[in-house]
């Protein structure tokens, strides 16, 4: 009896063992329109650019609204190296900086999204450092 149940556990286990691996593998699932890209902010220190550092550098964990006919859609947030990705049915949309921190430079973007594809996007945010 005893072996039995061990078995079955067992079996139960390595049936189990697939759907476990499927769902600690992080996946990007594939968009069927949307934008994607990276918001870099610039410049990244005050007073002029110097040829041995970047000019500009990723906006980490900022939040954005999205916008459409000037109605707010949904958000995103950019993650630690300023990557961002959005499922978004085709038209053209503005995306700008939704917190206090908008307030200093510049942080409106403008993005159209095609039926069936995804814009790919890169840009550059005005820090308001001079």
């Amino acid at each position: 009896m005893r072996d039995r149940f061990y078995g079955r556990v067992a079996l139960l286990f390595f049936a189990l063992i697939p759907f476990l691996t499927m769902a600690a593998t992080p996946t990007a699932s594939p968009l069927s329109s949307g934008i994607e890209g990276v918001i870099l902010v610039s410049p990244t220190h005050p007073g002029p650019i110097r040829k041995d550092q970047p000019d500009a550098a990723p906006a980490p964990n900022v939040t954005f609204a999205v916008m459409r006919d000037n109605a707010r859609i949904t958000s995103l947030t950019t993650d630690s190296e300023g990557r961002f990705r959005l499922s978004l049915p085709p038209g053209h949309y503005t995306v700008l900086r939704d917190d206090p921190g908008a307030k200093i430079g510049h942080w409106r973007f403008e993005a159209d999204v095609k039926p069936g594809e995804v814009t790919t996007v890169r840009w550059t945010a005005d820090s308001g450092m001079r």
